[in-house]
This record gives C-alpha cells, sequence and structure tokens, in this order.
C-alpha cells in the first residue's frame, strides 16, 4: 500500500481559530517563490505492526558536500535498518545524514534513501522536514491538501507458495531445454543463487536482481507469484567446504552488509515489486557449521573455529535477517542443514539454539524468519519407505546400523517435521513452515529399491532397503547414482510449506580437481571422486562425479543424469 504526503508546507501557514477560521493569504505567485528544498516521502508498503518508507530530497540552494534531514513523527513510529542513509531517532525525532557516498548534493540535485519502521495504532505522516536546519516543502505531486486514503494495512500470507506461481529463471530454465530431453523440466521453478556480489547487479551478460524482478512481473501477470532467492555470501563462508568459498573474507562482515545485504535490501524496498512474495533462502551451509565443525570435534577445522570466535555467521544472518525481514512482502527461510548432518542427539538442539542466537542478534528478532528450508543442494532422500528409525534386526536396533549411525531421523521429511517444533521450543513463532529441496533426493532408475534388505543383519536391512544410494550421508558433492526428486509444490504435508528446487538442477557442487577462477571458489577433495573421504564422511569415499566444472557452472552429465534416475519418473 502506497501512501504519499500530499499537503504543501511553506513559510506561509494555516492559521485555525477557535471561533471562526482564518487562513493568511497566499499570493499568488507562490509557486514561482524560490523553495530552498522539496521533500517526497512515500509510504511503499505498510502491514499491521510496520512499514518501509522511502524519501527523496532536492535541494534547490547551494550545493552541499554533506547533509542532514529532520522530521518528527506524531506518532509511535520506530525507525529501525535503513539503507542510503545514516539514521538516528531520539524519541520522536529523526535525523537521517549522509553515507560517505552519497554527500555530495548539487543545486538542483536530489537523493533518495529509505528504512523500515514499526509502529502500532495510526501510522501518521510527519507533516514537517528540514534539511540542514532550513525548512522544506513537501512534494504535493498535484494533490490537494489531505492524505489519500491508505486502505487496510497489508499482511504476510501464512504460506507464500499457497496459490502462487513461482518463478522459472529464464537463465536456467535456457540451458535445461537446451539438453536432450531437457524440455521435460525447463519449466519447473529453481532457485535464483545471488553468490557474490557483483550477482546483484548481473554477471558479465547475465541477468541481475533488478533483471530477475522485472522478469517475476512479467510472469506474474494478474495472479500471485513467489521468486526464490538465495542469499549466500557471508564472509568466510562455508568454512568446511572448500569448493564453494566465497569472495569475502573471515573478518569482512563491513562489506557483507554495506556491498551486499544494503543494495539487495535496497532493491527489494522497491514498491515496483511490492506485488511479489519475494522468498530468500538466508546462507545455506553457515550455521550448521559452528555446532558440527568447531571445538574438540574431530570434523572441527581450523575455518569454522575462527568464524565462531569472530561471530560474523550469527552477525551477518542476523543483519540479513533484520534488514530483509521487515518487508511486507519478504519471507526468510534460513538454512537448518539436512538430517544427515544435525539429525544426531547433539546436533538437534544445539543447531536450533545458535539459529535462535542469529535470528536475534543485529535487531533481528524471530518475527523476521518466516521459516527454514532443509536439504538445499544436498541429496538426502524425502522419505525412505522401507525402514525406520524404530525397526530391530537380529537384535539390532536400526540406529545401530552404519548408514544410520545413532542417528535419530532416517530422512528428510521426517527430520524438517521434527526439527520444527524444536525450533519453536526455542522460541520461534508456532506458525513457522519448513521448506525441503527436493531437486536431487528421488534416487531412483535401476538401483532403487523396491523393498526391505535382507534380515541377515541391520546393515543388509538397511543398505538393501534404503533410496539414497550415497556412500555416506556426509557426502555433498556431485553425487553419482542421484536423480531429481519431487517436484515443486505447495503444502505437500504437516508443517511443510513446500517442495522447492532451489538448488538448479544440472549446477555442479564444485571441481572435480583444481581449476583457477575468479569467483573465490577453492578446491575440495569432496568433490574428488578419488578421494577417500574423512572424519566428515566417517572415511568413505567421495562418491562425486568426474569432470565437474567449479561450483554454480553447468555440468551437463550431471544434469542427464539426474533426468535419468528422477523418482517420481519424468
Amino acid at each position: 500500500m502506497s501512501r504519499t504526503r500530499t499537503a504543501l508546507l511553506a513559510a506561509l501557514a494555516l492559521v485555525a481559530g477557535a471561533a471562526g477560521t482564518s487562513m493568511a493569504a497566499v499570493p499568488d505567485d507562490v509557486g514561482a517563490q524560490a523553495i530552498p528544498c522539496t521533500v517526497d516521502y512515500k509510504v511503499q508498503n505498510q502491514w499491521s505492526t510496520g512499514f518501509t518508507a522511502a524519501v527523496t530530497i532536492t535541494n534547490n540552494s547551494a550545493a552541499k558536500t554533506s547533509w542532514a534531514v529532520k522530521w518528527s513523527y506524531a506518532g509511535n513510529q520506530q525507525v529501525g535498518n535503513g539503507w542510503n542513509s545514516r539514521i538516528t531517532q531520539s524519541g520522536t525525532s529523526v535525523t537521517a545524514a549522509n553515507e560517505t557516498y552519497n554527500g555530495a548534493l548539487a543545486t538542483g540535485g536530489s537523493v533518495s534513501f529509505g528504512f523500515n519502521a514499526t509502529y502500532s495504532g495510526t501510522n501518521a505522516l510527519p507533516t514537517t522536514f528540514t534539511l540542514d536546519g532550513v525548512t522544506c516543502n513537501v512534494d504535493d505531486g498535484g494533490g490537494g491538501g489531505t492524505d489519500p486514503d491508505p486502505g487496510t494495512p497489508g499482511t504476510k500470507v501464512d504460506n507464500p507458495y499457497t496459490g502462487a506461481k513461482v518463478y522459472v529463471n529464464p537463465e536456467w530454465s535456457a540451458k535445461a531445454a537446451a539438453e536432450p530431453g531437457g524440455s521435460r523440466i525447463s519449466n519447473q521453478p529453481t532457485g535464483v543463487w545471488l553468490d557474490r556480489i557483483a550477482a546483484i547487479e548481473g554477471v558479465g551478460s547475465g541477468m541481475g536482481l533488478r533483471d530477475h524482478l522485472d522478469e517475476a512481473l512479467r510472469q506474474k501477470g494478474s495472479g500471485e507469484l513467489a521468486i526464490q532467492l538465495v542469499i549466500y555470501n557471508l564472509p568466510g563462508r562455508d568454512c568446511a567446504a572448500l569448493a564453494s568459498n566465497g569472495e569475502l573474507g573471515p573478518t569482512e562482515i563491513g562489506r557483507y552488509k554495506t556491498e551486499y545485504i544494503d543494495p539487495i535490501a535496497a532493491v527489494l524496498a522497491d514498491p515496483k515489486y511490492a506485488g511479489l512474495r519475494i522468498v530468500t533462502t538466508v546462507e545455506i551451509d553457515s550455521l550448521p557449521n559452528l555446532v558440527t565443525n568447531t571445538g574438540s570435534r574431530p570434523t572441527a577445522t581450523p575455518q569454522c573455529d575462527v568464524m565462531k570466535a569472530n561471530g560474523n555467521y550469527v552477525k551477518g544472518v542476523g543483519y540479513a535477517l533484520n534488514k530483509l525481514g521487515d518487508g511486507g512482502n519478504v519471507y526468510n527461510y534460513v538454512d537448518a542443514g539436512h538430517h544427515g548432518w544435525i539429525g544426531w542427539d547433539d546436533n538437534f538442539g544445539a543447531s536450533a539454539t545458535t539459529f535462535k542466537e542469529a535470528a536475534t542478534a543485529e535487531g533481528a528478532t524471530v518475527n523476521d524468519v518466516h521459516g527454514f528450508i532443509t536439504n538445499t543442494a544436498n541429496y538426502s532422500a524425502l522419505k525412505e519407505n522401507n525402514f525406520t528409525i524404530n525397526d530391530s534386526v537380529a537384535g539390532k536396533s536400526v540406529r545401530e546400523s552404519k548408514w544410520v549411525d545413532w542417528n535419530r531421523y532416517v530422512d528428510e521429511l521426517s527430520f524438517a517435521q521434527a526439527f520444527r517444533n524444536q525450533l519453536v521450543s526455542v522460541g520461534f513463532n508456532s506458525n513457522i513452515g519448513m521448506l525441503i529441496d527436493t531437486s536431487r533426493n528421488g534416487w531412483g532408475g535401476s538401483a532403487r529399491p523396491t523393498g526391505p534388505g535382507a534380515t541377515t543383519s541391520v546393515d543388509t536391512y538397511v543398505d538393501g532397503g534404503r533410496y539414497d544410494r550415497r556412500l555416506n550421508t556426509g557426502n555433498w558433492c556431485n553425487q553419482s547414482g542421484a536423480g531429481l526428486g519431487e517436484r515443486p509444490k505447495a503444502s505437500p504435508e504437516p508443517g511443510i510449506d513446500a517442495y522447492v528446487w532451489m538448488k538448479p538442477p544440472g549446477e555442479s557442487d564444485g571441481s572435480s580437481s583444481a581449476i583457477p577462477n575468479d569467483e573465490g571458489k577453492g578446491f575440495d577433495r569432496m568433490c574428488d571422486p578419488t578421494y577417500t573421504g574423512n572424519p566428515r564422511n566417517n572415511n568413505n569415499m567421495s562418491g562425486a562425479l568426474a569432470n565437474a566444472p567449479i561450483s554454480g557452472h553447468w555440468f551437463s552429465a550431471q544434469f542427464q543424469q539426474l533426468m535419468q534416475n528422477a523418482y517420481p519418473a519424468l
């Protein structure tokens, strides 16, 4: 809902008397008189407890090298995070000062900034603005002296996937359609990965964030549409997997905020996109690393210890949730690993606690979290039908098998539903929803078991019946034998908002051997088919496909195998 302050504020004021109303005369040539500055203040989105505002200042006086705009609220509005200005508030008074990069304001020049805020009751618009102490008028937009009806404040829907189409990325779709047989799935929705700063504007001749949002508006038509964005550029990113390391060093939290999250937030706040449902998957593979790959654990890495010590994963995720979560049309889903990562007793509760810490850091609250996503860019089977965690064979529990290895979960659906309850128990809202990435967890084809394994031992029982054919649940890179999983679908199971293809099928997880690149991506031996493993996969072979390109690049052989082994079959 858009609201614009339309009253003309000039040096001449309206004066209301008690016995009668008198008005100071307004000269006929008031429009021609010099006005030192004008302010256009718009409420772009408004919901029951908050709003997003955009402000444009035009300077009609001498050129400036710095500036500060001030106004006061009549209600209880509290300004939160902002962009393109440094905003502070004392009581009802607000000051927005220039950033280092936009202090210059020429005569006749304009500068824009925006912010999110909270309120209760009525969101009364400010009536007086000053620029460096001089009173400005408010751009009347050609209107009269009253505010337009703001209408009913909008509220987020419970599930952004319900009743909505989901954005089909034309860049991925073209690559899929160019493959033999690829047209069978090239119309499926996939995530748009913003995995470096340059991706916001578009890498090379590729589409940038605004290009995708504009295309999403075209695809939306007159109905509802959700677009899925992967927010993925933390400092010291993916500390336990070199293949997906990023461009920012462990200490570059400032760049993450100002050069990555802030520009994304500014684009998403554009009222042009207010009608889209924007789903964000926030920083995959980050927070679980702080639980499982630090300290004295055999899986610990020095890089993850660094990120736990400096707090920049927690700070970065909190900042992203805070900046992005206040928008009335943005739905944040935090990455929650997968069952083969945090399904063990010593990881399960600790991970939920770490997620709560991040969701309340850097000004974020649990209200900035709409839900969580599991299995992002991973291969864990959606549902194992041939055995359960409660089965016993030859006097041993399924949990004692080498495959399950004392985990409490054997598939993603049971894990996601249980972990949702755990997240609520530590303080997340009771209506959070879960997403499950099913882009590569079908495990179909001729190798898919049709029934339970032999009951000669707990291992033959589990290994003979499991759909997930990996050598170990710790294997994550370009897995041989994998297939497309369930097609994207809204509300497939209780507590699950959607099955999604957040990882675009056919995009590599990492290169099979070292490949020089300018994307900050290293070589991880888990992507090498000859690698014999480490403690994170119980020293099994990697199970990776050969001849893979660096992460995110098109891997035709994998795409063909995913289609061949799809379950449900294509």
